[in-house]
């Protein structure tokens, strides 16, 4: 799933930009997407919970996003790029819920964090592996094989889901309430009654008002004070951090056995600290390797301890699927505004790099 998900997402910058789009166009056609999945993302949970037909959740989306990957690369009009963005990134809101209400259902609050753990090692493996068969793929055939290659999972996915016998998926543990399953769920009002999922929410999203534009400044640096090539630098980029992922998560979920969810967030915000300042200190390939080490652990480590502690947390309210899409909104307002915050420091700022560097932020973002 986790190629699919994005469709040709990471390329759409290059891929715009060579057919005569303006990096500021590109940004607002992507923001258009970004600000509509943060704003469904929760909504969508709270649906997830009630529906019985948690499956669907995963297909449907899947096929919009080849549809809407299909979109771009027939027509480059502002409005139908803008509007594929949309779908795209409403689609990613749908899935990453629908799967954990999925895996809740299917093992249950006892199985859930073992699960969930390898869920995402193998999400992240998806990523690094997906991230760079299409970096090959573009680079040797074009844009169309990167679309046919998240076409091509796209099927397998449905196809894996589909294979998900509907009455293994216990519907009511799926939505956290096993205690009293004939009881009705929580409202919305749950999301700010609950003290400890409001705590949480606001420390991811100070998290990643930090961590989200190391990467983009970081790369821009290197790239303008010609350290590093720009694509095989983000691709590297990438790589290093998707493997670390995948070993931090497996990590993540044998320390929350042993003790519990809280050591697991706290080492992944201890993470972030060093990596802001190897970063200052360290430029070009000297640095990509202990702060992209660094990310994967602050990033591997979260992807299990943050959808079990919102799990543990709401269980008993029937709105497990809706506090994590609330929780994935609050953190993603905070890497939105990362980038911008970044960029407004004087102190080897990314507008005075952009103005000097061919590679925009689009780009290194991917």
């Amino acid at each position: 799933m986790a190629d699919m998900q994005s469709g040709i997402g990471p390329f759409v910058g290059i891929f715009l930009q060579l057919h005569g789009w303006s990096s500021g166009l590109i940004g607002t056609a992507m923001t258009l997407g970004n600000v509509a999945g943060m704003l469904i993302t929760t909504p969508i949970g709270g649906c997830i919970d009630t529906t019985t037909y948690k499956r669907a959740w995963v297909i449907v989306p899947g096929i919009a996003v080849v549809v809407a990957s299909t979109v771009i690369l027939v027509s480059q009009t502002f409005w139908a790029v803008a509007l594929s963005q949309v779908a795209t990134s409403i689609a990613g809101a749908a899935i990453v819920p629908a799967v954990t209400g999925i895996t809740l259902g299917i093992v249950k609050q006892r199985g859930f964090n073992r699960q969930n753990g390898r869920n995402q090692a193998f999400n992240h493996a998806g990523n690094m592996i997906g991230a760079a068969a299409s970096g090959y793929l573009g680079w040797q055939y074009g844009y169309v094989a990167v679309f046919l290659l998240a076409a091509l999972f796209g099927a397998i996915t449905i196809a894996c889901v589909l294979m998900i016998p509907p009455d293994s998926i216990d519907y009511h543990a799926a939505r956290g309430k096993e205690e009293d399953p004939e009881s009705q769920p929580s409202g919305f009002t749950v999301l700010v009654k609950h003290r400890p999922l409001l705590v949480l929410a606001l420390a991811l999203a100070a998290f990643h008002l930090g961590n989200a534009a190391i990467v983009p400044l970081y790369g821009l640096a290197a790239v303008a004070g010609g350290l590093a090539d720009g694509p095989s630098f983000v691709a590297t980029t990438i790589v290093i951090a998707q493997a670390v992922m995948i070993l931090a998560s497996i990590a993540g979920m044998h320390a929350a056995e042993r003790r519990n969810y809280w050591i697991v967030l706290l080492l992944s915000f201890l993470a972030l600290p060093v990596r802001g300042a190897l970063a200052f200190f360290l430029s070009g390939w000297w640095g990509v390797l202990p702060v992209q080490i660094l990310d994967g652990i602050g990033a591997g480590l979260q992807s299990v301890a943050v959808p079990g502690m919102v799990a543990r947390s709401l269980n008993g309210t029937g709105r497990v699927n809706l506090g994590q899409g609330a929780v994935i909104t609050i953190q993603g307002v905070g890497a939105s505004l990362s980038p911008a915050l970044g960029a407004g420091s004087r102190n080897g700022s990314a507008t005075d790099l952009h103005s000097s560097c061919s590679v925009d932020l689009d780009c290194c973002r991917f």
